[in-house]
């Protein structure tokens, strides 16, 4: 795909982060890996403001069990933290859903990041208000969606007022251009976020 990602044949999110867990073991990097999830929950997220496990099956195939609460979801992300060394999870609900963010944040985010990506859009204006709510605890950082490197450079400031981490990353058909890297360097992230290794960041 546009990421260069590789994916597995796998059915439940579990299974996908016990793939994970052993190849960090097999690799020999037991405790010290660990794993940050990019969850995208705007697109399963329903008009009923419900959240839509099985929202790639169509018609009586669906299984309308898998369609739960953000307090429901949030009680599976808690489980996966607790079962896996999962420090971050980017997205976790759906852009506008600022109470569960909330929630989640005051719940796990003493020991697990909370990134906001489609909820910030790197908008100085909606970090502002993640801030006042206590949403998230890290800005992910994307040039494109504010559109300048000013706005961008105020967006990381506030954030790091704030006491949040901040991810600079690539974008889906990322160029083999370093800037990004370079982004994050300048700008003292300390995290960055480059997808798959087929780039050359």
């Amino acid at each position: 795909g546009d990421e260069g990602g590789f994916a597995p044949n796998i059915l439940a999110t579990n299974d996908g982060l016990a793939l994970v867990v052993e190849a960090i073991e097999k690799a020999g990097y037991t405790g010290k890996v660990k794993i940050g999830m990019d969850v995208a929950a705007s697109e399963f997220y329903t008009e009923a403001k419900m959240y839509d496990l099985d929202f790639k099956t169509e018609g009586d195939a669906k299984d309308k069990s898998q369609t739960i609460t953000g307090e429901e979801l949030m009680g599976l992300y808690d489980k996966m933290a607790q079962e896996f060394p999962v420090i971050s999870i980017e997205d976790p609900f759906d852009q506008d859903d600022f109470p569960s963010y909330g929630k989640m944040t005051a719940k796990l985010g003493s020991h697990v990041q909370i990134v906001g990506d489609d909820l910030l859009v790197t908008n100085p204006k909606r970090v502002e208000k993640a801030i006042q709510e206590k949403a998230c605890n890290a800005l992910l950082l994307k040039v494109n969606q504010i559109g300048t490197v000013t706005e961008s450079i105020e967006a990381v400031a506030m954030a790091k007022k704030a006491g949040w981490g901040v991810m600079a990353s690539h974008r889906s058909g990322e160029t083999e251009d370093t800037f990004i890297a370079d982004l994050a360097v300048g700008l003292a992230t300390g995290q960055i976020k480059t997808g798959a290794p087929c780039r050359s960041e």
